[in-house]
């Protein structure tokens, strides 16, 4: 809604059937499976992850580019796998690729409760926002203005499995994270969806959805799209 009035005052008149979505996020955006093991590495295919799930409920019009990335986190260094991880450092360049872009989905947080990080959720919310508040000056949108903005509090965590270790105290920040970031878009003027209303993580792993967890955050995010939009 705020993104389609900056349009109007811009008096900018682009056709509904050219829109382009960046779905940014982490494992879960990447289609990941659950763990059994820690070397692990199944993935969902691309009919079944979300992105596409929802890029079909959308249909025609809509390009979705899908960027998840296992391990990202919204501003952190991860000491364990690598500097790369940080979501931050890498969004400028993926937003100067993909632009111009009608719409960033933003779906993190999920790796930034690694007990590795010892970040409160309220510390997570405030890197979402950094986040939020970098995608709105880019000037990646059309005719170099700010794309809008969809906040996605992701599924919390459950602490099971292998990557329990890892997820130490995660379930409790997860769950804190969606009232914050909710807060954060209202700051901002972003869209907002709440996931953990919508699918459950698969208690293989704690941290990774389901097939069916995939097909409802797609569905959801359709809908969280759309009305953005109308």
């Amino acid at each position: 809604m705020v993104y389609r009035a900056a349009q109007a005052a811009a008096g900018e008149e682009r056709a509904l059937t050219d829109r382009t979505i960046l779905c940014f996020g982490d494992s879960n955006t990447h289609g990941t499976r659950a763990l059994a093991t820690l070397d692990s590495q199944g993935r969902f295919p691309r009919a079944e992850r979300w992105p596409q799930v929802m890029a079909a409920e959308l249909r025609d019009g809509w390009e979705v580019i899908a960027e998840g990335h296992p391990g990202r986190t919204t501003v952190f260094d991860d000491p364990v796998e690598g500097s790369h991880k940080n979501g931050l450092t890498v969004l400028p360049a993926l937003l100067e690729t993909h632009r111009p872009l009608d719409l960033v989905i933003v779906m993190l947080g999920t790796n930034d409760t690694k007990t590795r990080f010892s970040a409160p959720a309220f510390d997570i919310a405030k890197g979402l926002e950094r986040i939020a508040a970098t995608i709105r000056l880019s000037g990646s949108g059309p005719d170099r203005g700010a794309p809008g903005v969809l906040l996605a509090a992701p599924v919390p965590v459950v602490e099971t499995g292998v990557l329990a270790p890892m997820f130490a105290g995660a379930a409790e920040k997860s769950r804190a994270l969606a009232p914050l970031l909710r807060d954060v878009a209202g700051r901002l003027g972003t869209g907002f969806v709440d996931l953990g209303g919508v699918a459950e993580v698969d208690p293989v792993d704690g941290v990774h959805l389901t097939a069916e967890g995939q097909a409802a955050i797609g569905r959801a995010m359709a809908g969280a799209v759309q009305a953005m939009f109308s």
